[in-house]
């Protein structure tokens, strides 16, 4: 399998960036990631999504490092983690898989997790994998499909995603928030993507979200729904005010999930990427919902 990575040169000197790198191999591939803060301290999580990378928590984790351990991975695909050049290359079980392995060998152990996007629809399958590890979660503009439909929203970013010549991902960052990015902030997005061939698992995200029954995952998923079910740890949804692609989608978490029941859900001003939009109130969020479930 042939595999691509990005120049490190590509990354440097980045917009509010200064996070070194740490790699862990995971089948054969290197997986990036963020790891500040006191190694004691209690761990946070960040899952990003598509087709942005541990960059879009910049603000997050300069927020949080002072108190918490702040993780942030970058996916396979994305990011300063590997690349591979096909989209046949990637499914969502490769990507689970993936990251369950980073997971394994970082052995991280009463996470709390903030997850959006791609980064719900595998860290949720992570929760349910390995519930032991995790000590409460946050959910944020994401789902769990089970091949039951899909939004007006996502369904023309389906169509936009498949047919534009050019994937360009620092202006879909920009297009899904509701502030507007500087020059430096969209560069930013660019650099993990040298050229298209870079971009195989950003162009085939949208493809793989099991929103019909006869995608692959949607078993996986019922199963997780299963475990979610039992899930007895806080549960809490922050959804944005203006995201057509996820909107409505936290009602089956606070309905189905144990722990989400009695939370205080909030909704939380911006876009899809609202971690460009209100990142104070996500590091202040997450910073009460800590203290006050722990």
């Amino acid at each position: 399998m042939m595999v691509l990575r990005t120049p490190e040169e590509r990354f440097a000197g980045l917009a509010d960036f200064p996070f070194a790198a740490h790699y862990v191999e995971v089948d054969g591939l290197r997986v990036a990631y963020v790891d500040e803060g006191p190694r004691d301290a209690p761990t946070v999580l960040l899952m990003h999504g598509e087709p942005t990378w541990s960059y879009l928590y910049r603000k997050v984790i300069a927020a949080l490092r002072d108190r918490y351990r702040v993780v942030a991975p970058d996916l396979v695909g994305f990011g300063r983690s590997d690349k591979l050049p096909e989209q046949t290359d990637y499914s969502y079980e490769r990507h689970v898989g993936w990251m369950s392995g980073w997971l394994g060998a970082l052995d991280l152990r009463d996470v709390t997790l903030f997850c959006q996007d791609w980064g719900g629809l595998i860290g949720l399958r992570l929760v349910a994998a390995y519930p032991e590890r995790f000590a409460r979660v946050i959910a944020a503009n994401t789902g769990l499909p089970v091949g039951t439909g899909s939004s007006e929203g996502f369904d023309a970013w389906l169509q936009f995603s498949q047919s534009v010549p050019e994937f360009p991902v620092g202006l879909i960052v920009n297009g899904a928030s509701v502030r507007t990015l500087s020059p430096e902030e969209i560069a930013a997005y660019h650099a993990p993507f040298p050229d298209e061939s870079y971009k195989a698992a950003a162009r085939v995200f949208p493809r793989l979200v099991p929103v019909t029954p006869e995608h692959a995952s949607v078993a996986e998923n019922k199963a997780a729904w299963e475990v979610l079910a039992r899930f007895d740890k806080p549960f809490l949804t922050a959804f944005s005010d203006s995201d057509p692609i996820t909107k409505g989608a936290e009602k089956p978490f606070q309905k189905l999930i144990p722990g989400a029941q009695g939370q205080a859900h909030v909704t939380l001003p911006g876009g899809h990427f609202l971690q460009e939009d209100c990142p104070e109130e996500i590091a202040e969020l997450i910073d009460r919902f800590v203290r006050s479930s722990s």
